[in-house]
């Protein structure tokens, strides 16, 4: 089992309960392709470094998990069809 580092930027723009619910089904998809996630660190309402589709602000979220080799491309697939996501990145922290 790898450690792999997930952060997501989410519309600011949405509802709380979206929000919610846009985090737990990126929860549901390292779940299911195997994965364990190890903590979550939520940052809330940050500005931007520059203006993303028009957009000044976004939620942030960080997530530790530990999964196969493969799950971070499967993981990938999926983040990148998802509205309320405008960015994301899966790093693997060196040791």
């Amino acid at each position: 089992m790898n450690k792999y580092e997930l952060a997501v930027v989410l519309s600011s723009k949405i509802e709380d309960e979206d929000r919610a619910a846009a985090m737990e089904k990126v929860k549901n998809y390292i779940a299911t392709y195997g994965g364990t996630i190890t903590g979550i660190d939520d940052w809330g309402k940050k500005r931007l470094a520059y203006e993303i589709q028009k957009m000044k602000e976004g939620y942030y979220t960080f997530i530790t998990f530990e999964a196969e080799a493969d799950c971070p491309a499967q993981l990938e697939s999926h983040i990148r069809v998802m509205e309320p996501v405008i960015r994301f990145l899966i790093v693997r922290p060196e040791e």
